[in-house]
């Protein structure tokens, strides 16, 4: 078996809902992650762009509008790679690009490639309304649009009503089966807000985050680094009005956005003219019932860990996708592991949270991190919506 390596990792900064991005069509976000990894691999770029390129494996939770189904050959396309370049597109909901990775990482593994790029995206501004088709012509009744942005629509009437819950109201579940009170939660938020600006301005994101052409945006948009704990909490609750905790505050905001990483194998490293950064050494998978979703990155870290043959003892760095406050620190809680080393460049509740690009951020940061502090061992995770998780275990190959 072969051992996959991240090479290179980018992202768009991340807009805000009905900001800065939503101008902009989700295939050419990935377009644009896509054409800047493989002109960034000295070995890829230039004329016949990415035809080293085995395949493009992209997460996107949608699906229903302009990323036309297939968004990953769609942006292969359209970022001018070689027609030759299969590409196919995996629906995790919020773990969609890490599911990517895993799922390129084994076919790197197998032998079946050597170079993959992988990555995800979402603009969620642009998900579209979907009217449902009637079982006969002519309906007398009205019938409704369901947004495509965030959560369940078109319900199957025979899923358990206790599983269809927003996802609002099952963190609430979980911070009340965890006794996660609502200053610790806005305490997270104000950290994660505090953390994203210093990354900003000392420079870590410069390499990671690519503009979008003709959008002034040049930074996440949705980093608030006024956010102090005092303002949190005058923030209403937006579950539950007698005894809810979930603000807009210490939550992820809807967003828009890209992610890509290069992943290859050792002898890829020749091909593609640059040295790796990280090995995957590890992968998990979890799932439970849907209205815990947010604890479900706890038992997929477990067996990462073990698949790599580490315990949370040697973990220098951690990238826990910030869905809600809550869900984190019911994660952390049930870690053995120093808060501090978790997010420390900020998390999805100042950052943002474009589903099907959060796993390639999350990926990417952490590799990223590892280079710079010189830890060996790092480990990405992520919730998914009705109740799935995923861990991604990473071993610095340049310490």
């Amino acid at each position: 078996m072969n051992d996959a390596f991240v090479y290179d990792a980018v992202r768009t900064p991340f807009g805000r809902y009905g900001g800065a991005l939503a101008g902009i069509r989700p295939d050419d976000l990935a377009a644009h992650v896509v054409r800047t990894l493989v002109d960034r691999a000295p070995g890829l770029a230039g004329e016949g762009a990415g035809e080293h390129v085995d395949e493009v494996v992209f997460g996107n939770a949608n699906g229903a509008g302009e990323e036309n189904r297939n968004v990953a050959r769609m942006a292969t396309l359209l970022a001018g790679l070689s027609p030759s370049v299969p590409g196919t597109t995996v629906n995790r909901l919020c773990g969609s690009s890490l599911d990517a990775a895993m799922i390129a990482s084994r076919q790197i593994a197998t032998g079946d490639a050597d170079v993959v790029v992988v990555g995800g995206v979402e603009s969620m501004s642009r998900a579209p309304w979907v009217l449902p088709k009637t079982e006969k012509p002519y309906p007398a009744g009205d019938l409704g649009l369901a947004s495509t942005t965030l959560g369940w629509r078109l319900v199957n009437p025979a899923m358990p009503s206790q599983w269809t819950v927003s996802l609002g109201e099952a963190t609430e579940l979980l911070r009340e089966r965890h006794g996660i009170s609502r200053e610790r939660q806005d305490e997270f938020a104000a950290r994660s807000h505090r953390l994203a600006d210093e990354a900003w301005s000392n420079g870590f994101y410069d390499d990671l985050v690519v503009p979008v052409d003709g959008v002034d945006l040049t930074r996440d948009e949705s980093i608030r680094p006024e956010t102090t704990v005092e303002r949190l909490a005058g923030l209403r609750t937006s579950f539950r009005t007698d005894n809810g905790t979930v603000t807009a505050g210490n939550a992820s905001p809807l967003s828009d956005g890209a992610s890509a990483v290069l992943l290859g194998s050792e002898r890829a490293a020749d091909e593609v003219g640059l040295a790796p950064l990280a090995r995957i050494a590890g992968r998990g998978t979890s799932a439970l019932d849907p209205r815990y979703f947010g604890y479900a990155p706890v038992e997929a870290a477990t067996v990462a860990l073990a698949r790599a043959g580490i315990t949370w003892g040697d973990v220098g760095a951690a990238e826990l996708n910030e869905a809600f406050a809550a869900q984190s620190l019911a994660c952390l809680d049930a870690w053995p592991i120093d808060d501090k080393i978790v997010n420390q460049h900020g998390g999805a509740i100042a950052l943002g949270h474009p589903l099907g690009a959060s796993g390639g951020r999350v990926l990417g940061t952490l590799a990223r991190s590892l280079q710079r502090s010189g830890e060996r061992w790092g480990v990405a995770c992520i919730c998914i919506g009705v109740g799935q998780g995923l861990a991604v275990v990473l071993e610095n190959v340049g310490r």
